[in-house]
């Protein structure tokens, strides 16, 4: 068989610069639509973005062309350039460097979808340092405890 055939689903976690809340109620959900284009033009298929003011949560499929750091570099770069043409603010919008990248089996797609689309209701309980410890707990990831 010469074709090549995948399927990746990645669960991208990643904060604003500082955790800072930089992500304004008032066009969050616009750059949530605008990184779901993102992943549209550069052929990887979006599933499920959302998130709070101080980060944000992309369920993505990728294709085997692309990487997963490549993937949150085009997510995370084109969409930091959009939010400071696209918004004024009395700051630069960035977002942090690093984030978590999570493989996600088809049986866990429809409770990751849920997850990210319920982090409002999620946040009322959790920061979103409690919350990404546990994830990294619960994938068993070696980090910094400090």
């Amino acid at each position: 068989m010469a074709n090549t055939y995948s399927k990746l689903m990645i669960h991208y976690i990643f904060s604003t610069k500082n955790r800072n809340p930089l992500l304004a109620e008032s066009f969050r959900d616009q750059v949530f639509r605008y990184m779901a284009g993102i992943c549209k033009d550069e052929n990887m298929h979006p599933i499920a973005i959302g998130g709070m003011a101080n980060h944000a949560h992309a369920l993505v499929g990728l294709p085997s062309r692309i990487s997963v750091s490549r993937g949150i570099q085009l997510i995370k770069g084109l969409s930091s350039k959009w939010v400071n043409i696209r918004f004024i603010t009395d700051r630069s919008f960035a977002w942090q460097s690093g984030y978590g990248a999570f493989s996600v089996g088809v049986s866990q797609r429809e409770a990751t979808k849920r997850y990210i689309h319920n982090q409002e209701q999620h946040h009322r309980t959790k920061t979103f340092r409690e919350e990404y410890l546990e994830i990294l707990d619960l994938h068993n990831i070696d980090y910094d405890r400090a």
